[in-house]
């Protein structure tokens, strides 16, 4: 029995170093562990403001707002919420009222409803706002812009701001996309950085407060995570996954909303929100899903596959109709760029059923949204030309080379 359990065990160290089974996660520490570890002393003698949701959560899943409450030597005295809430019971793009928070009984102010910014009187009696979020490495993801507008808050009301840190889900190599366009900034385009950026919130903070980019510097501390490399992706750091908004409910979620999300934006194209997989699928009622797997396959974009599929939305776009469509598989994450797929599709859906002009026959507010979460008005003019992705991709492309080399001072991690 004893040599039958060695011979095992080498059999799995030589398979392992054959490459033929996974190599145990590496373990990596968050901002809030590492601020845990080092005892709250930075928050020590200070005020707190917590600006946080679900996801700012330990290793044990305990909620950043329990453990400063609970803890001895921080004074924790209000709670700030982005889009989804505090406890992120909120749909997205819906208004988030201010409260009080039904466990600490601490004052819930709403940074995505009236304000946006925290006003002079939300912060009066705070010295730090603390800014714990799991982000999902999209510009069009609104927690980033809710991160810059209390630093902007806090430069102009002289706060301190802390953010402790977390992994970037879609790794740290990863950068695509334009920089954002004046005539395109809005909530969900608020910083002029590549769609996908390959930074972590505390990075780009020190990116944005060091270069100036939102006007007057705050007093900023970046609470540095432990064991976070950029060739991760979320499954490599170990870390438990708390639901970033209501439709990514899992890790492996986070980097297809990179995939669908633009699209998404059109009302009349269903990218699987609605159903059991959002943001992995692309469907409608007069799509051939035999017939456009086929055709995308045959593109052979690198990294992905598709698989024709049947489904019924629950609510959303074809709520309670059969849609027929392709899921979206990575077959070498690595390789896949994600922004590009999902251009690839309104390419071969146009080629396909001309009848159906997506972004032709979208609304104006439709088309507006779809030039604001790209950052320019080019990407759709330049497609629309003869709806092909090779007419656009040169100016989607041309800020990447510049950001990914002006961005690397500001790497904490390697």
């Amino acid at each position: 029995m004893k040599l039958t359990s060695t011979l095992r065990t080498a059999a799995v160290l030589l398979m392992t170093l054959a490459g033929l089974l996974p190599v145990q996660a590496r373990k990596v520490t968050t901002g809030i562990e590492m601020l845990k570890q080092q005892n709250f002393k930075l928050l020590e003698g200070k005020r707190v403001g917590l600006v946080t949701n679900p996801t700012g959560v330990d290793d044990q899943l305990v909620s950043d707002i329990d453990l400063l409450y609970q803890a001895k030597n921080v004074n924790l005295v209000a709670l700030y919420g982005p889009e989804h809430g505090v406890r992120g019971s909120s749909h997205a793009g819906a208004s988030v009222k201010s409260d009080t928070d039904e466990v600490t009984h601490l004052p819930v102010y709403s940074l995505f409803g009236k304000n946006r910014m925290p006003t002079k009187e939300m912060l009066d009696g705070v010295d730090v706002l603390v800014y714990d979020i799991q982000d999902i490495g999209c510009r069009s993801f609104t927690y980033i812009s809710t991160l810059s507008n209390i630093m902007k808050a806090a430069a102009k009301y002289g706060k301190q701001v802390v953010v402790l840190d977390r992994p970037n889900p879609l790794g740290g190599l990863k950068v695509e996309g334009n920089l954002t366009e004046d005539d395109c900034i809005s909530f969900v385009s608020q910083l002029k950085i590549p769609y996908v950026y390959g930074l972590t919130a505390g990075e780009l903070a020190l990116m944005l407060n060091g270069e100036g980019m939102l006007g007057p510097k705050c007093d900023l501390t970046v609470v540095k995570m432990k064991g976070w490399k950029r060739s991760m992706t979320y499954e490599d750091t170990g870390l438990k996954w708390v639901l970033s908004s209501p439709h990514i409910p899992e890790a492996i979620t986070a980097p297809f909303y990179a995939v669908s999300g633009i699209a998404g934006e059109l009302d009349s194209l269903s990218i699987g929100v609605g159903y059991t997989l959002p943001f992995r699928l692309f469907g409608a009622s007069w799509i051939k899903a035999h017939e456009l797997a086929a055709d995308l396959n045959s593109l052979g974009l690198e990294g992905v596959a598709f698989r024709p599929i049947y489904y019924t939305p629950f609510y959303g776009p074809g709520k309670g109709h059969e849609l027929q469509g392709v899921q979206v598989y990575f077959t070498d994450y690595r390789k896949a760029s994600l922004t590009d797929i999902q251009f690839y599709v309104l390419q071969e859906l146009y080629k396909l059923y001309p009848q159906h002009d997506l972004l032709n026959g979208a609304s104006e507010n439709r088309k507006n949204m779809i030039d604001k979460v790209c950052g320019s008005k080019q990407i759709r003019a330049l497609f629309l030309k003869r709806h092909l992705w090779a007419d656009a991709k040169p100016y989607w492309d041309k800020d990447v080379a510049a950001f990914r080399k002006f961005s690397k001072k500001y790497y904490l991690y390697k």
